[in-house]
């Protein structure tokens, strides 16, 4: 029988994980929409931020796509943040036939 291991973290992450929970409030990244102190709103709705709640931004869903193999090539050697330059340029087309079929 396996040994179930789903549970265990790996001795560096386990590490990395102590080292964050000991960081004060104030070494957050600021530029991180979640790391900023929750507002009134937001814990109204019961702490709710993240992905599930961005202000002015468009929620994202995780989605499995068929993409032509040289298409994602051609974006991935681009470097990170591929998965993004493929949105804007979905979004970009979306704009420019926001009136074709409503």
């Amino acid at each position: 029988m396996k040994k179930d291991n789903r549970n265990v973290l790996l001795p560096e992450l386990q590490a990395e994980l102590e080292a964050l929970a000991d960081r004060p409030n104030s070494a957050a990244d600021p530029t991180d929409p979640d790391s900023r102190p929750m507002t009134a709103e937001e814990l109204a709705l019961g702490g709710v931020r993240g992905a599930l709640f961005r202000p002015g931004r468009p929620f994202k869903k995780p989605v499995a796509m068929r993409l032509d193999a040289d298409v994602l090539d051609w974006f991935q050697r681009q470097g990170p943040g591929y998965q993004t330059r493929i949105n804007s340029v979905l979004r970009e087309y979306m704009a420019q036939h926001r009136h074709d079929r409503g």
